[in-house]
């Protein structure tokens, strides 16, 4: 009786030692975990709670086995006392290279956006620069961000000139860049593969073929007559001459608004020409010769250039358009084609001609000219032309163009 009493006394004695062993281990639990400070970390993003016995920010840290690089963003520093409750963030710097033309860096950044981080990194932009990105886009870890720089120079598009900026190097990337569209007859230069550099000039011609249709006057003839009933000297028309009219039509060539080329495509006569037919007195009664030519013929000054004619004996008649010019015009060398010197001759009646029409060496008579030689040429003068030889500038603008009769002398 006495031994099971003991051993009953063993068990309980046991059963107590076990409950306060137990009781003691989690009390130092309770105890362990009530002494450590709650911490709120964000890290990268991601929100997870810590309870650490550290004493500053970065015992827990490396309790984590966290490594803070210089550009990682940490909202605390890291020699901060840890205090229960205590709310930490943390964002790991992110690789980005960042490449402008031939220049490239590499750099780590906890910008939020392409746009935060170009400001970071005090990188501006133009309106007109291209970034191969979005500025809103999101930086992640390894991208590439590439900037073309825009650069003025001068658009003439059909001559409507004006400054623009573009990221292009050759003339086929900047007038797709621009929108610009090419019709049939349109040009463009420097040409398209050619490069393009800052402040160069890139020239849009714009091109097109439009129909002119016009009608022009043919010149009639005028036919002298030799005629012994009238005084010797004077004239008679016996028939008025009449203008012909020709329909003539033109295929013509405009470059930006300027006429560039003409090519006749049809010509039509509408009416025949008429011509002027002249009876020329030569007659043995002497008569006066008329005024105009004998006022003309005393004023003649180059007796050895021209020779003055008195009474003239007939001869063929046309009509030309006549022009002035003089002997100091800028290029003019002061010599005719038949080698008489007008600055030494300045009152000289000298007429430029189309040797075709008139022979050089020609004595002739002009209408509201006088007495004068056919002794030059000039690159102008074709078909029924003459360039009648004045003194001054101001004489030859006075004399305009006009339509007059020339007598052919000899």
């Amino acid at each position: 009786m006495a031994s099971f009493m003991q051993m009953e006394k063993r068990k309980k004695m046991g059963l107590a030692v076990a409950s306060f062993l137990v009781f003691t281990a989690t009390l130092i639990t309770l105890i362990n975990e009530g002494t450590k400070k709650t911490v709120a970390l964000t890290l990268d993003g991601e929100k997870v709670v810590v309870k650490t016995h550290a004493d500053t920010i970065q015992d827990m840290l490396n309790e984590l086995n966290i490594d803070i690089k210089e550009s990682d963003y940490l909202s605390h520093h890291p020699e901060t006392a840890l205090i229960d409750e205590l709310s930490l963030v943390w964002e790991p710097a992110k690789k980005v290279e960042i490449t402008e033309g031939s220049n490239s860096q590499v750099v780590w950044t906890t910008a939020k956006t392409v746009k935060q981080l170009l400001e970071e990194n005090q990188i501006e932009l133009k309106e007109q620069d291209q970034v191969n990105m979005s500025l809103t886009a999101p930086v992640v870890a390894g991208m590439d961000i590439q900037i073309e720089r825009a650069f003025p120079l001068v658009l003439n598009d059909g001559g409507n000139v004006k400054e623009v900026w573009t990221t292009s190097t050759t003339v086929a990337d900047f007038v797709k860049q621009q929108g610009i569209t090419f019709g049939p007859l349109d040009k463009v230069q420097p040409r398209l593969e050619e490069n393009i550099s800052p402040n160069s000039e890139v020239h849009i011609i714009r091109g097109q073929k439009v129909t002119d249709v016009v009608e022009e006057p043919i010149d009639f003839e005028v036919i002298t007559q030799k005629d012994p009933s009238l005084p010797n000297g004077t004239e008679k028309v016996i028939q008025e001459g009449k203008q012909g009219l020709v329909k003539k039509e033109y295929e013509v060539t405009v470059e930006n608004g300027k006429e560039v080329n003409r090519t006749l495509i049809s010509e039509k006569k509408i009416r025949e020409s008429v011509q002027k037919v002249v009876a020329v007195g030569t007659g043995t009664k002497q008569s006066t010769p008329a005024p105009q030519i004998t006022k003309q013929s005393t004023k003649e000054k180059t007796p050895q250039i021209i020779q003055t004619v008195e009474k003239d004996s007939g001869g063929k008649e046309i009509y030309v358009s006549a022009t002035a010019y003089t002997a100091t015009c800028g290029g003019c060398s002061g010599v005719t084609a038949t080698g008489i010197d007008l600055k030494a001759n300045p009152s000289a009646k000298v007429i430029a001609v189309d040797p075709n029409v008139i022979p050089l060496g020609t004595k002739v008579w002009v209408e509201g000219y006088g007495y004068a030689v056919a002794g030059d040429t000039g690159g102008a003068i074709k078909g029924n032309k003459i360039d009648v030889h004045v003194q001054t500038s101001g004489e030859a603008h006075s004399f305009g163009s006009k339509k007059v009769k020339v007598k052919i002398l000899d």
